[in-house]
């Protein structure tokens, strides 16, 4: 099972317990998960459908847990707003009635609902990126603007001939993830993200210390050079002592660090002094080059 999957699995098994929050969820999965049939003229024939096992399951367990008795769809279809006490029948593609989520906790609801129904994750494993696939901008505004309610912000992408909210930020989703109730989801994704935070930063410590290594190294080896050749051509019993006793110490020691060098020396100095010494060598090392 995929991680949106799991996701779905777990936000079909949270029921809100107030009722405006179940008919605002139930708003959702009807305007996005649903499809409305009249099988005749008469308003007692018209027919829900759906080929969305998460939506499926979830409507009927939100329709006995609101209506509690057996209710014809002409009674949901008002309750949440899509048919009138005219029997007047609004089209799905009309964003769901702000009515039913004027509430915080009914918006909760509401995107629940709509993720079960349109939303989709990518495996927090390889990235991360959570979506709903809109059919037209107004579904996709009307969820952007529920999802920024909670401080969240999620943008909005045309895509072919749908409208898609996304959100691509670990951070940013681990928070809708609690808004919409998938606790247990959430859970899973932080200890992934600390994973993968904590393996990026032993990563980037790992780099830092190599790059180092070698900048001592090249550093080092550049150092030897110009001794050597002071050696050569100068003669290291003519620098003054500070720098003769520099040269002999880096000569002994090529693969000490300036600090451990600074220790070798008597008296002993501190990393400056020695980074000072080993510069003054460079500068009279090329110059008899020059």
């Amino acid at each position: 099972m995929s991680f949106s999957s799991e996701v779905k699995e777990e936000l079909e098994k949270v029921i809100p317990g107030p009722r405006h929050c179940q008919l605002a969820e139930l708003a959702a999965i009807i305007h996005f998960g649903c499809k409305i049939k009249a099988e005749g003229e008469g308003l007692d024939e018209i027919r829900i459908s759906s080929e969305n096992l998460f939506a499926f399951r979830k409507y009927f367990t939100l329709l006995k847990k609101t209506f509690i008795i057996n209710v014809d769809v002409v009674k949901v279809l008002q309750a949440v707003k899509v048919c009138d006490e005219g029997g007047h029948m609004h089209p799905l593609s009309d964003e769901v009635s702000p009515l039913l989520i004027k509430n915080s906790c009914c918006r909760r609801a509401f995107l629940r609902g709509a993720f079960l129904c349109i939303g989709s994750m990518s495996d927090p494993k390889k990235g991360y990126h959570l979506e709903f696939v809109c059919e037209n901008e107004a579904h996709a505004l009307q969820i952007q603007q529920a999802i920024g309610s909670f401080d969240i912000d999620a943008k909005i992408v045309r895509r072919k001939k749908y409208h898609v909210v996304y959100l691509k930020e670990g951070a940013g989703i681990v928070d809708l993830l609690n808004v919409m109730g998938a606790h247990l989801s959430l859970m899973l994704l932080e200890n992934l993200r600390i994973e993968k935070e904590v393996r990026n930063s032993v990563n980037r410590q790992v780099n830092c210390e190599a790059a180092n290594i070698t900048k001592t190294v090249n550093a080092a080896g550049k150092q030897i050079e110009d001794i050597l050749l002071l050696q050569k051509n100068y003669g290291l019993s003519n620098l003054p002592d500070n720098l003769r006793q520099m040269a002999e110490a880096r000569l002994e020691h090529p693969e000490s660090s300036l600090q451990e060098l600074g220790g070798y020396l008597n008296p002993p100095v501190g990393k400056s002094g020695v980074n000072h010494r080993l510069r003054k060598l460079s500068e009279i090392a090329e110059k008899i080059k020059g």
